[in-house]
């Protein structure tokens, strides 16, 4: 038999109940997941998220922002984490804190937005928020992004895109509910794609290679 590809160990960042976190450990039912969640990190205690890692037999801390002196002393200390689990990516999953990326993790952090950048992000648009804002300006069509992380609120180049209709009597809930299942497929989508190493990066444009058959 082939010997099975090595694993891609990732951290993952959360804030909250852990959803995005329980996707991707579902993708490991597929038999051919390449990629190993060997941290968690939150930024709050007492969530939902820390229990899904633990449960899980993932390693999860709390980091929380309240404990540093600002934000620089506080990015250090979730990349010294990172650093520690020798992860090669790191994820964000409904991680609300602000960190500055530092040179040796550029181009390895991503984070999947509810809706298609550069419509309806930024600072302060998170959650039902952006739902909410884009039924309110009237778009036909929503959905989730993919993309790098920089030092900028969802700026970082794009890796991938889904799009979901916006029905004419959405809710912010049925509207979240839709984005989520686009979410489910694309964030695995996007990180089995960086973990076989078919991402290609050129200034703001991303180009994903076809797997080989």
């Amino acid at each position: 038999m082939p010997t099975p590809p090595p694993e891609f160990p990732i951290a993952v960042l959360l804030s909250g109940a852990g959803r995005t976190l329980e996707n991707l450990l579902r993708q490991r039912e597929t038999g051919d997941w390449p990629i190993a969640v060997r941290l968690v990190v939150s930024s709050h205690a007492g969530v939902r998220g820390l229990e899904v890692a633990r449960n899980a037999g993932i390693a999860a801390r709390v980091i929380a922002p309240q404990a540093f002196s600002g934000v620089d002393d506080y990015s250090r200390a979730v990349f010294d984490a990172c650093r520690d689990a020798e992860v090669r990516l790191v994820a964000m999953a409904g991680f609300i804190r602000y960190v500055t990326i530092p040179h040796d993790f550029a181009l390895r952090v991503t984070n999947i937005h509810p809706s298609l950048i550069p419509a309806f992000c930024g600072r302060g648009f998170y959650g039902g928020r952006v739902h909410r804002a884009a039924i309110e300006y009237g778009v036909k069509v929503s959905g989730c992004t993919v993309h790098f992380v920089d030092n900028e609120y969802d700026h970082g180049p794009i890796i991938l895109q889904k799009t979901v209709p916006v029905e004419p009597d959405d809710t912010e809930e049925s509207l979240a509910i839709r984005v989520f299942q686009a979410e489910c497929a694309a964030y695995p989508e996007a990180l089995r794609a960086i973990a076989e190493d078919r991402v290609r990066v050129d200034g703001r444009r991303v180009v994903i290679e076809p797997r080989s058959a």
